[in-house]
């Protein structure tokens, strides 16, 4: 279930700080001498993963990073202050390269990597470092020098956060086109969907997640038939699951309870682990019903399938329903990268 999300960004790291050219002039020091000091560095760009982020959206809004100029020296030996660093924050699982060479300059693939994509410019130096027994009043400095510029490349192959699993037409990519920029093929025919599409749910600044429209899958999925296999290797690694269910009741021959079993059973066979996977029931195509069929309904698939998680009535063709559906899934998906951390953190502290 990788996909490669790109953004192209432009660093440029900060100037470095000039020399000084003075001589120390004071009231009874006849012969002060030089005391020029030297500027500061400039900032230098670095790139760092952030685990609270997954996709690379923000950086269609910001492309271009500048790091702090170093300032200029002055007299009484007085050294420039440094400009600031400049860190890029980025997914865990991205790979940098420069555009113009193509050359890869390397990965960030787990919380706390670094990596230098922008060194500073260094600093000048002031005439006192000129200062000699031949040249006892140098008048030399030297200029900082400026910082790198460079165009880069990002990509960031993804795992899906969330999967939409369904029967094939229950409506899976009409969801994720509504939901996303994805763009899958959509027909009235069985595996319209014959590979995983992947988009991305921006729900504001720092605010998004990957879903992916998995294909669809039918009786014996497990031991291969139709997409079978393709379909649940890519389901394996999502945080959380949508089963989407076809209720529109257009189809006399289709029986959403059979059709949440067969799925529930195929991901059983596949891993038992998968069954027991947090997943939410989505009823897919509401707007054809009635709006008195559609509270009896949501009653009745509660007591058919003993269903104690959360369910959501939406409709996938007009938006009704979705967008309250992932600003819940953005929710949970926090805090289930927060129980996550703290697990690990009580790991650590177990293995000490």
């Amino acid at each position: 279930m990788k996909f490669v999300d790109q953004a192209k960004i432009y660093v440029a790291a900060g100037k470095g700080g000039d020399g000084c050219l003075s001589f120390r002039r004071e009231k009874f020091i006849e012969f002060g001498g030089p005391d020029g000091g030297n500027g500061g560095d400039g900032g230098s760009i670095q790139i760092c993963t952030d685990r609270q982020l997954n996709t690379l959206i923000d950086f269609r809004f910001k492309r271009h990073f500048k790091s702090g100029n170093g300032q200029p020296g002055a007299g009484r030996d007085r050294i420039g202050k440094s400009g600031d660093d400049l860190w890029v924050r980025v997914p865990c699982g991205t790979v940098v390269y420069d555009e113009d060479s193509g050359e890869l300059i390397g990965e960030l693939l787990v919380p706390g990597d670094e990596l230098l994509v922008a060194k500073g410019g260094r600093h000048g130096l002031g005439n006192a470092n000129f200062k000699s027994s031949t040249n006892r009043a140098p008048r030399r400095i030297t200029k900082g020098t400026t910082g790198e510029k460079r165009e880069l490349r990002l990509e960031l192959k993804l795992l899906a956060d969330v999967g939409l699993v369904g029967m094939p037409n229950a409506g899976k990519s009409t969801l994720i086109s509504r939901v996303s920029a994805a763009r899958p093929k959509i027909a009235d025919y069985p595996f319209t969907t014959l590979h995983p599409v992947l988009g991305v749910v921006s729900l504001g600044p720092d605010r998004s997640f990957v879903i992916a429209d998995i294909p669809g899958i039918i009786e014996g999925a497990a031991e291969g038939a139709g997409l079978g296999l393709t379909f649940l290797r890519h389901v394996d690694r999502t945080k959380l699951l949508l089963h989407v269910l076809d209720v529109s009741e257009l189809d006399p021959e289709r029986d959403p309870v059979t059709d949440f079993k067969t799925i529930s059973l195929e991901l059983a066979k596949y891993d038992k682990s998968l069954a027991k996977r947090e997943r939410w029931l989505v009823m897919n195509k509401a707007d054809v019903l009635p709006p008195e069929r559609r509270d009896e309904l949501q009653k009745n698939m509660r007591k058919k399938l003993k269903w104690k998680g959360p369910v959501y009535l939406i409709s996938a063709a007009t938006g009704d329903g979705c967008e309250a559906l992932m600003q819940a899934v953005d929710t949970r998906l926090k805090d289930i990268l927060r129980e996550q951390s703290e697990a690990a953190a009580g790991q650590r502290a177990d293995g000490r």
